[in-house]
């Protein structure tokens, strides 16, 4: 039927109206375009208050979530009950006691567990050959009374007596750093030391009396490195170094020899690397080559040689090359491993022997060694069609052996030490499915489905063997696309819930990641960012041109800028869904990139275009901006979710796109926003209150594909 004014429609006895927002127009000329924003009252002009503390938001704009929540909760609730198996399902398949393969690190190694029923990690220690555990950090005691609680990162200092940790109450992404001593004899003890506004990143110097960390300003930007020396206050700091231009992130981490910790200052275009030496606090910050626009490198050190991964010189797929620690210049780079078209080296990193990189060609991932002293190589790969390779180099630079990781959509992850001299490889942990898992009652496959422009985009599909190949199955299809990030084809306890219902799960590698190559981002980034859309659409209409699925048999699913991708869709093929989650959807692109007062505009304009400085951006993110292109048109059901304290996409944006959604559809929905008001852009902390939220997501999805809320 056709619903004149969704507004109104009812689609239970006993659910309620959807809220309807307030309109308070606001208008706006922008390069000769009359902008008009209804629903602009609801970003609260407060929100860097909010993200630190949620009570301070706006009575109006509360009571208004509020109601979208309790909307949401209302037509939700025949689902409830499905949910609730779903999450009964997952955590069946979830070992609940539970830890990671220690890591050694001199005579000690360190590791996290969960305990049975415990929804947060502890961080442990036992010494190296064996004997009691020490527990550093018990996540589910901190964690108690809290709404939201995430760790961060914990760091031990390199004397093994300190362990500074960092967390976030709020899901704001603002860290607290605190400290605790660690005896001779395992007791723990608190120190005084609590530093605020941080980012929650910690690197140790070498004589364990001190650490250094990112500050984070009021704007929520990483902006300065300080030193802490144990024992004093915060305001006594020392500021190490200082990035004043907005459009600029600062990343800390400590490099594999531990003498240095890297500054990475970048934005999605280019970097430079600032060295801090760990072992004298007086040495001047080594500047490593200067930032030039298009140029991006990551660097790694070993002994007198720094080793950099780059783009320079039209690497466009990345080459490695070194030089002396002290003539770091370009002109001394020479290539170690030279630039390949198609070859896309995606990390590394080197030991005292070895130099190690992860690369992917054709959307498959590698790990390549090198032996230094020799030059010889060789490389660990995998039979299946798709598959997911990780690098865990661990704490030990003069070591033979390689931690790294390896899954697929039907094999749970595998643990692998592997001696890179001798080559042996030994299975350290296997993830274990207590409810039970049988790999070869499932196939994954990877597709290659052409797009408008021709260009062959890869999918990878998973579903059971004995599946009915004659039936148009649902389908979950998952897409993401930007940044550069590759969407791993990785093992999904949870997804099995899904495709043991007869679903195909399937993830489409579209362009703005870089699955196929840095040119894949490319080509899915500025003017070009209506491939990424474009190729999202063919790879569903590809499902069901080769029978896998049917027109409104598709449930489409995406988060933050794959949450865009779910609000394009829709505009412009919402005939193929039967459904669409989009979890902290960036949908009101167009106002947010005008914004340069909001945390990530200045360093965003970069992949979406700068509004504020071109018209040409303008017209093209104008043209795209799910929140600017809702039409009078039948959608489908649409979840939304959001965090109130998200300063990734603000709770205003969902929030304001389902309100003009409701205005505008002839048809169709229900559209539905839930938003978490104690959490962030990740959703609930705590292992368990994510499976939640993903057990209500497959709920929505397996109702939508059952025909359920038809209109």
């Amino acid at each position: 039927m056709t619903i004149k004014n969704p507004a109104r429609m009812k689609l239970h006895g006993d659910v309620p109206a959807p809220p309807g927002a307030v309109k308070r127009p606001t208008s706006r000329i922008v390069h000769g375009q009359l902008l008009q924003d209804e629903y602009a009252w609801l970003r609260a002009d407060n929100w860097q208050e909010v993200l630190r503390d949620p009570a301070a938001l706006p009575a109006d704009i509360r009571a208004h979530i509020e109601a979208e929540n309790r909307y949401a909760e209302a037509v939700l609730a025949p689902a409830r009950q499905l949910q609730k198996q779903l999450l009964a399902e997952m955590r069946g398949r979830m070992q609940e006691e539970d830890n990671d393969p220690p890591c050694p690190d001199g005579r000690f190694a360190y590791y996290d567990r969960y305990r049975e029923g415990g929804q947060h990690e502890l961080v442990c220690r036992t010494a190296r050959l064996g004997g009691p555990e020490t527990l550093l950090l018990d996540g589910d005691a901190l964690a108690k009374g809290k709404a939201f609680f995430d760790m961060g990162e914990t760091g031990h200092s390199p004397d093994h007596a300190m362990l500074a940790w960092s967390v976030d109450d709020k899901g704001s992404e603002l860290y607290t750093i605190r400290l605790r001593h660690i005896s001779a004899g395992g007791s723990v003890s608190d120190l005084a030391d609590v530093l605020e506004e941080t980012d929650g990143s910690i690197v140790w110097s070498a004589d364990s009396t001190a650490f250094y960390y990112v500050w984070v300003d009021s704007n929520h930007r990483p902006a300065r490195i300080f030193r802490h020396t144990i024992g004093t206050p915060q305001s006594r700091d020392v500021m190490v170094l200082e990035e004043a231009d907005p459009g600029l992130f600062i990343h800390l981490r400590e490099l594999q020899q531990s003498r240095f910790a890297l500054v990475s200052v970048h934005d999605h275009d280019s970097s430079q690397g600032h060295l801090i030496d760990l072992h004298n606090a007086s040495a001047p910050v080594l500047h490593l080559e200067p930032r030039r626009d298009g140029v991006r490198y990551d660097v790694e050190h070993r002994h007198e040689s720094l080793y950099f991964r780059t783009n320079d010189n039209d690497a466009k797929d990345f080459r490695i090359a070194s030089a002396p620690l002290h003539a770091a210049g370009r002109e001394n780079w020479a290539d170690l491993v030279p630039h390949q078209p198609g070859r896309m080296i995606v990390t590394g990193t080197v030991f005292e022997n070895y130099m190690v990189r992860m690369e992917r060609e054709d959307s498959l991932p590698r790990i390549v060694i090198t032996e230094i002293a020799s030059g010889a190589e060789h490389q660990i790969a995998f039979a299946e069609e798709a598959y997911s390779l990780g690098l865990d180099p661990g704490f030990e630079f003069d070591t033979p052996v390689l931690r790294f990781t390896y899954s697929s959509m039907t094999t749970p992850r595998e643990t692998y030490d592997y001696n890179m001299a001798t080559r042996q490889r030994i299975l350290v942990k296997r993830q274990e499915v207590p409810s039970g898992h049988v790999p070869g009652d499932y196939v994954t496959r990877r597709l290659h489905v052409p797009s408008h422009d021709g260009a062959s985009v890869p999918v990878s599909i998973l579903y059971r063997r004995d599946r009915d190949a004659a039936a148009a199955a649902p389908v979950l299809l998952y897409g993401y696309g930007a940044y550069g990030y590759s969407i791993p084809a990785s093992f999904s306890t949870s997804a099995l819930s899904l495709v043991d219902r007869g679903f195909v799960y399937a993830i489409a590698h579209i362009r703005g990641g870089a699955d196929k190559g840095w040119h894949w981002y490319e080509d899915g980034k500025l003017e070009h960012k209506p491939n990424t859309f474009a190729d999202y659409v063919a790879v569903a209409r590809y499902l069901v041109s080769e029978g896998y699925t049917a027109p409104g048999r598709i449930i489409a699913h995406g988060g933050s800028a794959g949450g865009m991708l779910m609000g394009a869709v829709a505009n412009m093929a919402p005939e193929l869904f039967g459904g669409i989650i989009a979890d902290v959807p960036f949908v009101d692109v167009l106002n947010t990139m005008l914004d340069d007062k909001l945390p990530l505009t200045p360093p965003e304009w970069l992949e979406w275009g700068n509004p504020v400085a071109s018209p040409e951006a303008f017209a093209n993110i104008a043209a795209y901006s799910p929140y600017d292109n809702v039409r009078a048109q039948k959608y489908p059901a649409i979840f939304a979710q959001s965090g109130l304290c998200d300063p990734r996409v603000t709770y205003w944006e969902p929030t304001k796109w389902v309100a003009r959604l409701r205005e505008r559809m002839t048809g169709g929905g229900p559209v539905l926003l839930k938003t978490n008001m104690d959490a962030g852009h990740g959703g609930a902390s705590g292992r368990f209150a994510a499976l939640e939220e993903t057990a209500l997501d497959y709920a929505f999805a397996i109702s939508r594909a059952s025909g359920e809320w038809d209109t």
